[in-house]
């Protein structure tokens, strides 16, 4: 099955997690990095969720789910192998404007979850559309090797270098050009090496240049 892949605002949004073991977890540390109010639905925890709901991060529900818990939800991730629980998720989903991922069923799920390589803001996700988790795993295990912490400053330098040209009135696509170029002149070489004076003065050379490229 193709699927449409996209990033989601989760920001101050209502998501749910049904189960409370380790694939909860995941789940429910992913969700709070993306800055979601995050509820779980559990009769049991595990340590890392108690903690979490100790300190007022996520609120919980220990008992089982039960019909009426996806209402107001944006986001549902299933973390539970329980038949019964997975077959009343999707019914009532199916009658709701949420969201549904069910661990390991992906062809009874709204959306997939890639497997994920993070530096920083730069994110990078792997999918065979639910063919093969596991490929998807170990490829992004072997980019890893290759993908430092030199990306995650790359990737706040070059954010922070585009917004300066939005507020100068570069145009979109002469920014795409100066990030191109700035890349195509080795400033990842240059942000490897952490060579200060030579990021800035390539930068400086790009931003004068965009001048004239300005469409």
């Amino acid at each position: 099955m193709p699927y449409y892949p996209i990033s989601l605002n989760c920001v101050n949004r209502p998501c749910l997690v049904v189960g409370g073991g380790e694939v909860a977890e995941r789940k429910v540390r992913g969700l709070l990095a993306a800055g979601a109010r995050v509820r779980v639905v559990s009769p049991e925890l595990s340590p890392v969720l108690e903690s979490l709901a100790r300190d007022g991060k996520i609120t919980v529900e220990r008992r089982p789910y039960r019909r009426g818990d996806l209402q107001g939800m944006f986001l549902v991730l299933a973390a539970t192998d329980d038949p019964a629980v997975t077959r009343g998720l999707v019914e009532e989903a199916r009658a709701l404007p949420c969201l549904l991922n069910l661990a390991d069923l992906p062809a009874e799920s709204d959306f997939i979850l890639p497997a994920l390589l993070e530096r920083g803001d730069l994110t990078v996700g792997f999918s065979t559309s639910g063919r093969c988790p596991a490929l998807a795993q170990w490829l992004r295990d072997r980019v890893a090797e290759g993908v430092g912490a030199e990306y995650e400053k790359l990737t706040a330098l070059l954010g922070d270098f585009r917004d300066r040209l939005l507020t100068k009135g570069v145009s979109p696509p002469t920014i795409r050009r100066c990030i191109r170029e700035s890349l195509d002149a080795d400033l990842l070489k240059l942000v490897s090496a952490r060579d200060e004076t030579g990021i800035k003065k390539l930068l400086a050379r790009i931003e004068t240049q965009a001048a004239d490229w300005n469409e």
